[in-house]
């Protein structure tokens, strides 16, 4: 099923409408659905890279406006919709197993879930669910989606065809990597210096 639905996101990026539909997908990727934008982003790019800024924004303003949604569900309904939606998906385990880490890092956490392979749907959640103060994470939402889509459309625009296999390959552990070097260097500053 999962399979079947990937194939038919990926065919709207040839859609005439292929930028409002990644505008549908980053928004629903960000609170209730399993597939990423970037399965529309890479070949829009790739299509048309003069547009690469243009479709990285659209990835970035709908995936925060989507994040609010996500935010929502988890302050005013988690009971109803997050808990079954993550029960549905098989993310309980990864909530339960973050919310300790959610709890000591907050706006990190936002930010860390945003640009790595992390399901940013259970952070959403998680961020309502435990109110953390809704600008700290927006502005964490913005810098990370922002960070992370205006990454792929900038190797894409600057690379072509040849860097999709290792966008699709490994960006999401460069982007693991990145993170933890980033939250590496400030335990190191807080505690060592």
């Amino acid at each position: 099923m999962l399979r079947r639905l990937y194939d038919r996101v990926l065919a709207l990026a040839g859609h005439r409408h292929a930028s409002r539909w990644l505008a549908i997908l980053s928004f629903i990727e960000s609170s209730v659905f399993p597939i990423p934008p970037d399965v529309m982003l890479v070949p829009m790019v790739l299509a048309d890279r003069a547009r690469a800024w243009r479709i990285a924004f659209i990835c970035t303003v709908a995936s925060v406006l989507g994040g609010l949604l996500g935010y929502a569900i988890g302050a005013f309904l988690f009971d109803q919709v997050g808990r079954p939606m993550l029960e549905f998906y098989g993310y309980t385990a990864k909530f339960e197993t973050f919310r300790q880490t959610y709890a000591d890092w907050g706006a990190w956490a936002v930010f860390i879930a945003g640009v790595t392979p992390f399901p940013y749907k259970v952070i959403t959640i998680l961020s309502g669910l435990a109110s953390l103060d809704i600008w700290v994470f927006c502005v964490a939402s913005v810098l990370a989606r922002g960070l992370r889509f205006y990454l792929v459309a900038g190797l894409l625009w600057y690379f072509g065809e040849p860097i999709r296999a290792f966008i699709e390959k490994r960006l999401g552990l460069l982007f693991t990597i990145f993170c933890l070097l980033l939250v590496g260097g400030f335990v190191v500053i807080r505690f060592v210096l």
